[in-house]
């Protein structure tokens, strides 16, 4: 028997930590952003099922290293706006364009994780300006994705969740049922055996049953496979055939259960900059929380080069 949904206030997000919280307009949205540190702007972008807390880790080591992390919610996530539109990539990339700007920069190194990646690879392709050192895990460049769905029926089983999410309104229900417990089943099925903790589990699952957020997260998958066809989706796959210049390090869990390790890779031949492949041995598809001390000198490393 399914529970009666349980609604979470945004404030459940709000993490206390030696962070700042604050609200940015960005691209006619306010987008809600974590920060601490000071120095050159590295801004850290989330993925499905999570919120920008993903990133703690790195935001404290960034800090410790003479770096400003920026963690924001994305758009229809956490604490930052739920329009009902704007959930195709271009317009996700704009936010993140727009929320650089707002910042008080010209440019920044991006980090991206699961849709956070793949916001990154776009904004590396369509505002090459603003990107000054790319960093993405877990997914790969958007064309490669394409590319390999349609020949490896390993990814196809691991992606059957997408063909669900395109469901009407059943998707949403099935995210808030029960406490959210399909989230944590996600998260074990995509992590490495010891993932998530307690915490982790239990963040997430609050996160993901505030007001709209699963409605706004299903967005993203719907316009993902929808567009393809139509104008805008051809439109999309002729802007990121523009080769990435800005240098970009890509990492992925040899465990991830999500994206396979297999289809992740491919991905250099969209980048014309340095580029540099690291698969992490015991990670799943979150080594940023799997593996967070390694991980951390990887991108410290990337961003000090």
């Amino acid at each position: 028997m399914v529970s009666a949904r349980r609604l979470v206030e945004e404030s459940a997000v709000l993490v206390d930590g030696p962070w700042t919280h604050r609200d940015v307009s960005a691209n006619g949205i306010r987008l809600h952003v974590a920060e601490v540190g000071s120095g050159p702007l590295v801004v850290l972008l989330h993925g499905f099922p999570e919120f920008w807390w993903s990133w703690r880790h790195q935001m404290l080591a960034l800090a410790e290293h003479g770096f400003r992390a920026a963690a924001a919610d994305l758009r229809g996530y956490g604490a930052s706006d739920k329009p009902p539109r704007g959930y195709d990539a271009f317009t996700l990339a704009d936010d993140v364009a727009g929320l650089i700007r707002a910042l008080g920069e010209r440019d920044a190194v991006v980090v991206g994780h699961d849709w956070g990646a793949h916001i990154g690879w776009t904004l590396a392709a369509v505002h090459p300006h603003v990107v000054r050192r790319l960093v993405v895990a877990s997914v790969p460049h958007p064309l490669r994705w394409l590319s390999a769905l349609p020949r490896d029926r390993a990814q196809r089983r691991a992606s059957s969740y997408i063909a669900r999410f395109q469901l009407p309104w059943h998707p949403e229900r099935w995210i808030v049922a029960d406490d959210a417990a399909n989230i944590a089943q996600l998260l074990r099925d995509w992590g490495g055996p010891r993932f998530p903790d307690a915490e982790t589990e239990r963040r997430c699952r609050d996160a993901m049953q505030i007001l709209y957020v699963p409605n706004r997260a299903m967005e993203y998958y719907r316009w993902a496979l929808r567009s393809i066809p139509r104008s805008d989706g051809r439109r999309y796959r002729a802007a990121m055939r523009r080769p990435v210049m800005a240098p970009t390090l890509q990492l992925h869990g040899r465990l991830d259960g999500c994206v396979l390790p297999a289809t992740a890779m491919g991905s250099a031949r969209y980048v014309s900059g340095d580029y540099e492949w690291k698969c992490y041995d015991d990670a799943g598809h979150f080594p940023h929380q799997e593996q967070p001390e390694e991980f951390s000198a990887d991108l410290l490393r990337w961003c000090t080069r």
